[in-house]
């Protein structure tokens, strides 16, 4: 049982790493200061729905490690 929790912990670490390297980086760099933002606003529309799942699914991978981690810490 403890192998199979600890096989499990580390594949949804995996999928969390994969999940937060997808994100989008919340600045912009120096592009955005001199005003060259020329998405049209679908496009934004998509990639910000995407942005959102990707965050859902961060959470969610997170909360799932910090059960597992209680798991096998009171399985000790």
């Amino acid at each position: 049982m403890r192998i199979a929790i600890q096989i499990l912990l580390v594949l949804v670490s995996i999928v969390m790493i994969i999940v937060v390297l997808m994100q989008k980086s919340k600045s912009a760099g120096l592009g955005a200061a001199y005003g060259s933002d020329t998405e049209s606003f679908g496009v934004k529309g998509r990639e910000a729905k995407k942005d959102l799942q990707l965050k859902k699914i961060t959470i969610v991978c997170a909360c799932v490690i910090a059960v597992l981690a209680l798991v096998l810490m009171c399985l000790g």
